[in-house]
């Protein structure tokens, strides 16, 4: 079993291509022995955003804190704290912090290298 705080779990820049002001932690991923899944921790300053990208895995996403923008295949919709996200694979999206910023957990497969070690959304 392993048992993290969200806030006691140390953030590191996210310095892919197309982002803005974000940082991720991986919150229980391979080097921790989960198998199929990893729950990463993404913090987005205000105006900062993940890039805009497709992928072919699904994630699931709930808002923490703050708020901000989710874009979707060409359309933008408001989010907030408590929103759930699905997001299919190979479908293009992106997600933008608001004035309070953003903080969300995302849920990944860990076998696809997209929770650890490399930083992505």
């Amino acid at each position: 079993m392993v048992i993290r705080n969200i806030n006691d779990v140390q953030q590191s820049p996210v310095t892919i291509p197309g982002v803005k002001g974000c940082t991720m932690a991986v919150m229980a991923g391979r080097a921790d022995g989960c198998p199929n899944f990893s729950m990463r921790h993404f913090k987005v300053e205000p105006g900062g955003h993940s890039p805009r990208h497709a992928h072919d895995y699904e994630h699931e996403v709930f808002i923490v804190e703050g708020g901000g923008t989710a874009y979707f295949e060409g359309s933008e919709r408001s989010i907030r704290s408590g929103d759930v996200i699905y997001v299919p694979a190979d479908k293009e999206h992106q997600f933008m912090a608001g004035p309070a910023g953003l903080r969300f957990l995302c849920l990944v497969p860990s076998s696809r290298n997209c929770g650890d070690p490399t930083p992505g959304s």
